[in-house]
């Protein structure tokens, strides 16, 4: 049976979706242009597919992902012609002329507009965006199926599997998102077995002393916890069951001061009395947990808050649960943003450009509805992620294609 290639509803002008994607993602025509010129890739002619279209285009994929390419970038034509006019009429939208143009961009550019516009936007008086004046901020790490293409398996791999291979190759990626606003403000990606420890370590570069870090089980131990915490971050981390933490002092609240040391042989000379490097002191909080099944739960966190009348031991295992905001975001991403699809993308550089424009697709997207939600007796974690992705799919534009650049 022939395949038929997923379009938009007929009557809908094309501008007019252009001009929602556009205004939503609040992306600056000039500071794109200044961008791609900073980089060298700014189009001196309009033949073909120039380098701002080809940028606006992957953006608008992640909008519209089960339509087709070519439909996508008709969209995508038709809504840069009031800013080029007809010098980009003779367009063809082949997928030949797509994959150029993509290849031609790269992904630089998008990484670099990902990591310009995408911040951390809670307003500190709204409710769940601080705790003791620091900004809630979680981290964690997923995986994205690619397209089977060879150059795709040989850079990024398969994971593993218990019998025979997984159908698609992986990227895997770490995340730092705000809590109160589910915005992805840091990420790293790179090949499936790549640890998210390693990964990590490069996403916390978006981490300071203004933030207060959320981690589970797979990030805990002593680097991770250390280079966090040169970055100038508070950190309340979930420990392993099996991780040991001798009692140094009990405090009023329950929970207790201990130490964490850099390695085994560390602490076997620390018990030996000897002096040693790299021992911090941490405060451990343990607390039960009744499961809906009827079970109860053991739950050890480490944190740097040491006073226990500044930081409960009892809102301390509170705070913890708002890590799952971050599981919440990854979902929006992934599930919902994504359509619960994989990237589309079959080379590894453009696997990355998808990959940088999905992250700040999402993040624009969570803008629009913190701001919206600042005009309401809401907060923008209690406003649908998929409710809003809808409208803005949905609904035209004011009067104008095209916002002041």
């Amino acid at each position: 049976m022939a395949r038929t290639k997923a379009v938009l509803g007929e009557g809908i002008r094309m501008s007019d979706h252009l001009a929602v994607a556009y205004l939503a993602l609040n992306c600056p025509l000039g500071r794109v242009h200044e961008i791609l010129k900073k980089l060298g890739l700014q189009s001196q002619r309009r033949r073909d597919l120039p380098a701002e279209v080809a940028f606006f285009y992957v953006l608008a994929l992640c909008l519209y992902r089960t339509i087709s390419y070519e439909e996508v970038l008709r969209i995508v034509v038709e809504g840069l012609r009031a800013v080029y006019g007809d010098e980009i009429s003779d367009v063809v939208p082949t997928k030949g002329a797509i994959s150029r143009a993509r290849t031609r961009l790269g992904s630089l550019p998008l990484e670099k507009m990902y990591a310009e516009q995408i911040h951390a936007i809670g307003k500190k008086e709204e409710s769940g965006v601080m705790y003791n004046d620091l900004r809630i901020v979680a981290i964690d790490g997923s995986t994205l199926d690619i397209p089977d293409e060879k150059v795709n398996a040989e850079h990024y791999g398969y994971p593993s599997a218990s019998r025979g291979s997984t159908a698609y190759p992986q990227l895997r990626f770490v995340a730092l998102a705000e809590c109160a606003t589910h915005v992805i403000f840091g990420a790293e990606m790179g090949a499936c077995s790549l640890s998210e420890q390693k990964l990590a370590k490069d996403v916390l570069r978006n981490a300071d002393s203004s933030m207060l870090l959320l981690a589970d089980r797979g990030f805990v131990g002593y680097p991770l916890w250390s280079y966090a915490g040169n970055q100038g971050c508070r950190r309340l981390f979930r420990i392993r069951a099996n991780q040991v933490f001798p009692v140094i002092q009990e405090l009023s609240d329950g929970s207790y001061i201990s130490e964490i040391y850099p390695d085994q042989k560390t602490r076997r000379q620390a018990a030996k009395g000897k002096s040693v490097d790299g021992v911090e002191r941490i405060r451990v909080v343990e607390y039960k947990m009744v499961q809906e099944d009827g079970s109860i739960k053991i739950y050890r966190l480490m944190t740097d808050l040491m006073d226990e009348i500044e930081a409960p031991a009892q809102e301390l295992a509170s705070l913890y649960h708002r890590r799952w905001r971050i599981e919440m975001a990854l979902d929006e991403l992934k599930v919902h943003l994504n359509e619960n699809m994989g990237l589309r993308s079959k080379t590894p550089e453009l696997v990355r450009q998808e990959f940088y424009a999905l992250l700040f697709v999402h993040g624009a997207i969570r803008k629009l509805m913190a701001d919206a939600a600042s005009a309401t007796p809401y907060v923008a974690e209690e406003l649908s992620f998929t409710g809003a992705f809808k409208i803005i799919r949905r609904r035209l534009p004011g009067s104008v294609v095209f916002p002041p650049s």
